[in-house]
């Protein structure tokens, strides 16, 4: 894939993101940051001007669809659509209108296209388990869980919950298949609900959703980023059956979605085991405090990612998801 056919799917990524209109000033903020940071990495020349690119309207769909002439390259761009429109949810209306346009101008081959729309809507199912749609008592009524002892053997068993969920989806962004990056962030949410309820707090998926964009870690631009550090090392999807890169070439800078989800699991745990007090920019700034310690980890931790992603599929991921053992 040369760099216009990256330039291409890249730019369907964000358009695909600033589909719905209506992302927040911090979301866009972090899609730009992602945008430059990839432009400055091996292999992204020139990346860095696709974010001003779509968001001055410099460039069109029709344009990016233009450059895609493989069939394989063209299922990618679609998948990678897809799972950026469903990062935060299902998708609302202008969202499946302009994956719908999308989907036309690749004349993509029917089988593969609804094959891959089945396991998204798999993954979306899954992630519904992933916390309560609502929590039983409402979030601010609850009783601050700060001023309790540390129980050393509860503190114990959230760390290995907050490493074993790092190591999962290091994993899971070693893999080629859209699905696997598409399981990434319920699993934080998840991740996050467990943490809360060894507090004696119960979370619900919105309130769960806006603590982890609050902390700093976008939802979309996450998606982004993860397809977007798959298309510089290589690893670029499964398609048709056939898997385009491999686990062996991967860099240990692919891995983020380890380093993210440590970062995010310690700083939940600070801040339900403290009272739920600590304000947005103490959140932040703990959290990339974490977070380059949790990036140095990642290196330590990386054989045994290569090894776990090995034995996941789909199924397992999808329990995973459920909270299912």
């Amino acid at each position: 894939m040369d760099l216009k056919e990256q330039q291409a799917i890249l730019t369907i990524a964000l358009l695909a993101a600033f589909a719905d209109g209506d992302k927040a000033d911090s979301e866009r903020e972090a899609v730009r940051r992602l945008a430059e940071s990839l432009g400055r990495e091996a292999g992204g020349a020139a990346l860095a001007g696709l974010y001003q690119d779509v968001l001055l309207k410099r460039v069109t769909l029709a344009d990016a669809v233009a450059a895609l002439r493989d069939p394989a390259q063209r299922q990618l761009a679609y998948e990678m659509a897809v799972c950026v429109c469903d990062a935060d949810g299902r998708q609302n209306a202008a969202e499946t209108a302009f994956l719908s346009d999308l989907k036309s101008r690749l004349a993509l081959d029917a089988g593969r296209a609804q094959a891959f729309e089945q396991e998204a809507d798999a993954v979306l199912t899954a992630a519904a388990a992933a916390a309560p749609v609502s929590a039983p008592v409402p979030v601010a009524a609850q009783v601050p869980t700060g001023t309790q002892a540390a129980d050393p053997a509860q503190e114990a068993a959230l760390d290995k919950t907050i490493l074993n969920a790092a190591l999962l989806n290091g994993a899971l962004e070693l893999l080629p298949q859209s699905w696997a990056s598409m399981a990434i962030i319920p699993l934080q949410v998840r991740m996050v609900y467990n943490i809360g309820r060894a507090h004696g707090i119960e979370l619900d998926q919105g309130h769960i959703k806006e603590f982890i964009t609050t902390v700093g870690v976008g939802l979309t631009s996450q998606y982004v980023e993860q397809f977007g550090r798959k298309l510089l090392g290589g690893l670029l999807g499964k398609v048709a059956g056939r898997t385009i890169g491999g686990i062996g070439g991967v860099a240990t800078g692919m891995a983020m979605s380890f380093a993210t989800t440590y970062a995010l699991g310690q700083v939940a745990r600070r801040y339900y085991a403290g009272g739920r007090v600590m304000s947005t920019a103490l959140l932040q700034q703990t959290f990339q405090q974490l977070l380059t310690p949790a990036q140095q980890m990642q290196t330590q931790y990386l054989p045994q990612m290569k090894d776990l992603s090995r034995t996941l599929d789909m199924g397992k991921v999808l329990g995973m998801v459920r909270g299912q053992p």
